[in-house]
């Protein structure tokens, strides 16, 4: 019985992909600028299905606004239905406004680390393909600097049973991903995708990091 629960919970999460739940109606996407408030800076990471990426750094204290999109392509003005082919070379991201002084880079990335597996080549669970390969796109060279000692420090500490794989890159054009995408756990919590593959990380999540939650 155990084994048909488990066979029927892997079929039921791997219908349910975030590349599959995009039948809505695309609409344009448009590039952002990087313009960045004052006081406030910007982090843009990728790691995997980006509504599982928003619903997690919008959780934090310090985090002002989460933004879904796609950076890291080769076209402009991508659609999800493009993205999700896996040839515009485009990456599903998080843009992550926030105030360093309530919360920095380093914790940022101390969240990434531990909320996805960045040991997997272009793919988390049940997404695959370059869309969801883990990603940083550093916007100055303390943020790369950052990126690159902490990964390195990781590897070398055994941290994850196999290297890791996740790809630290200036940062490149990012285009806002269609009104659908955006605060998608918030306003779609009852969807498959959302009970069984967010729900659980956001679990996890929060009794990892409960003294940085709002």
């Amino acid at each position: 019985m155990n084994r048909i629960k488990i066979l029927l919970f892997t079929l039921l999460v791997s219908t349910t992909a975030c590349g599959q739940s995009g039948n809505k109606q695309a609409t344009s996407t448009i590039p952002v600028s990087e313009a960045v408030p004052m006081g406030k800076e910007i982090a843009t990471l990728g790691a995997g299905c980006f509504w599982c990426i928003e619903a997690v750094f919008q959780q934090l204290n310090g985090v002002d606004t989460v933004i879904s999109g796609y950076a890291g392509g080769k076209i402009a003005n991508p659609t999800y239905r493009e993205v999700c082919s896996g040839l515009t070379g485009h990456a599903e991201v998080a843009r992550i406004t926030y105030d360093p002084q309530i919360i920095s880079f380093k914790e940022l990335l101390e969240v990434f680390w531990q909320t996805h597996d960045p040991t997997t080549l272009n793919r988390q669970g049940a997404d695959v393909g370059t869309q969801y390969r883990s990603v940083i796109f550093y916007h100055n060279d303390s943020q790369r600097e950052i990126a690159e000692f902490y990964k390195k420090e990781l590897d070398v500490s055994g941290a994850f049973r196999a290297p890791i794989v996740t790809e630290i890159s200036a940062v490149p054009t990012f285009y806002v991903a269609e009104d659908y995408h955006q605060n998608y756990y918030r306003q779609n919590g009852e969807e498959s995708y959302c009970q069984y593959v967010i729900q659980p990380k956001l679990e996890k999540f929060r009794k990892a990091f409960a003294q940085k939650l709002k």
